[in-house]
């Protein structure tokens, strides 16, 4: 097990989580009323998440380069490395072959150039969501230990307008993604509901499909379609939690059970890095930590459930 995912996974939970949406260029009517309307979405969904929640939205003629690159300036001042921090980006990309760019007014951003403003973010645990069309080709600028990145379409050539933003906002207010049903949606329960929703569209529209998710959070593949954490992907993406329901929820806006939510997320973290060590344990001091690990977080279960 790397260091830093060790390290990753004992973060604070109580920490606060800085949302950056940034809907670029539409190109037409169209585009434009959907790029905004989904920025809107996505901020209203991430305000009401869980906990303390920061979010800042730059949509249109607003998300120019300069005005990103402030808004950058400002969080790299406020963000703790014990923060989360989501950078979600919604439009459309290009690609030229040897540089991906995120499409704005004025000159775009390149791959390089978003990697070199969250790499002044010191948060130790991020998430980058790039939905446009090409952003295949930013997973290797973008990747980093301890960042998650996952993009709509696995290259650069797949060029076309994407919808997979649609199904990742539709995923932060379906319950349904939620499918260990612990009331809290992961990045990878978002990106598994996301791509099959995306998969989904194309076949009941009977096209050929242009674009095909990837995941990378292990800061050196260039993505997958199926991560699997058993395997050593998407081991990052499921120990990020994005929104909560129900009870989950309430107790993460009760300062009272708050603490209680906590230490469940600190144990069910615990639990899966126990997991991921397993082939590298006694058997015997395996079964002994898993059960005490088991039994404390039925205890607070049952406490939250009161």
């Amino acid at each position: 097990m790397r260091a830093w995912l060790v390290a990753l996974l004992a973060l604070p939970v109580q920490a606060a989580t800085y949302w950056v949406v940034l809907a670029g260029l539409g190109g037409e009517p169209d585009y434009e009323q959907r790029f905004s309307s989904w920025a809107r979405e996505a901020e209203k969904l991430a305000r009401g998440s869980t906990g303390e929640v920061h979010v800042s939205t730059l949509a249109g003629k607003d998300a120019t380069a300069e005005r990103i690159r402030a808004l950058f300036a400002d969080l790299a001042r406020r963000v703790r490395p014990e923060d989360s921090f989501v950078l979600l980006l919604i439009g459309h990309g290009t690609f030229d072959g040897y540089q991906y760019k995120f499409n704005i007014p004025g000159p775009d951003l390149s791959g390089e150039d978003l990697a070199a403003l969250l790499d002044r973010i010191t948060a130790t645990r991020q998430l980058v969501v790039n939905t446009t069309s090409a952003s295949g080709a930013s997973v290797e600028t973008l990747r980093k230990p301890g960042r998650i990145v996952i993009t709509a379409t696995k290259s650069g050539m797949e060029k076309n307008a994407t919808v997979f933003a649609r199904y990742w906002i539709e995923a932060l207010r379906d319950p349904a993604a939620d499918t260990d049903k612990n009331e809290t949606v992961s990045a990878l329960e978002a990106f598994r509901y996301a791509s099959q929703k995306t998969a989904r569209f194309y076949e009941s529209q009977r096209r050929l499909a242009t674009e095909h998710p990837l995941l990378e959070d292990t800061g050196q593949g260039g993505g997958v379609r199926s991560p699997a954490p058993e395997e050593g992907s998407g081991r990052l993406a499921a120990a990020f939690p994005l929104v909560r329901f129900g009870r989950a929820q309430a107790a993460a806006r009760d300062p009272a059970r708050r603490a209680l939510l906590a230490r469940k997320e600190e144990l069910e973290q615990k639990i899966d890095l126990l997991k991921y060590q397993k082939a590298a344990m006694d058997s015997a001091e395996y079964r002994k930590q898993l059960t005490a690990l088991l039994v404390e977080l039925a205890r607070v279960n049952e406490e939250l459930e009161k």
